[in-house]
């Protein structure tokens, strides 16, 4: 199974960082941000639409510029919210799942991508925003919730996805094998524990998008 590190291990590296995505690639070559616009326009690495839970700051991040963004402090790392492109170019041979918050931005990301010569994969809970990452030519994987994981896998086939990203819970052997009928990959949101996590390897799950290393790999 693939490990994806998911906003590059949050529970063990300040999220959405370069720090995050540096300290991951010494246990996986897969990991998992979340993307948004800023305020002057370029794309950059956040979960939420604004900036109050992880920064010393408050306020949207629409209405930011990106030096203001790189000037908070992200979960008392010292390092700001950092651009996307600053994320490829200290991690280029990483495979990303870029997850998109907003409309938008999958055109943008495939073109930063192709310029730091990195491996993407889009990824939204909404299927306009995967409608118009299709559009762009992009690999896609269609995030769901356990409660619709199994209508999941029609809508992800429409789209021509490469991926389902269930919760973790949805994953029974029924779905899995499901989405492998359909022709899916199965990478299972967010998996707590090794023991969940070698019960999804059972099912046959591809691969597991996990908040700390130890939940894939034995501590060393």
């Amino acid at each position: 199974m693939r490990c994806i590190a998911h906003r590059g291990f949050a529970e063990t590296y300040p999220e959405n960082t370069v720090a995050a995505v540096r300290a991951a690639d010494e246990h996986t070559d897969h990991v998992e941000l979340d993307v948004r616009r800023c305020g002057s326009g370029e794309l950059v690495a956040i979960h939420d639409a604004a900036v109050d839970r992880v920064t010393d700051g408050t306020g949207r991040v629409a209405d930011r510029s990106r030096a203001a963004l790189a000037d908070l402090d992200v979960l008392g790392s010292g390092e700001g919210i950092p651009t996307l492109a600053a994320v490829f170019e200290a991690a280029p041979a990483m495979e990303f799942v870029l997850d998109l918050k907003e409309s938008g931005l999958a055109a943008d990301a495939l073109e930063l991508a192709d310029d730091y010569g990195v491996s993407v994969t889009l990824s939204a809970f909404e299927v306009e925003v995967l409608e118009a990452a299709a559009d762009a030519g992009a690999s896609l994987a269609y995030l769901v919730e356990a409660d619709g994981a199994r209508a999941g896998i029609e809508t992800a086939t429409a789209l021509g996805c490469t991926a389902i990203h269930p919760h973790w819970t949805a994953c029974v052997d029924e779905f899995v094998a499901a989405a492998h009928d359909h022709g899916l990959s199965v990478n299972a949101w967010t998996v707590p524990s090794r023991r969940d996590a070698s019960a999804l390897d059972h099912v046959g799950v591809d691969g597991l998008i996990v908040d700390r290393p130890e939940v894939v790999f034995e501590r060393d």
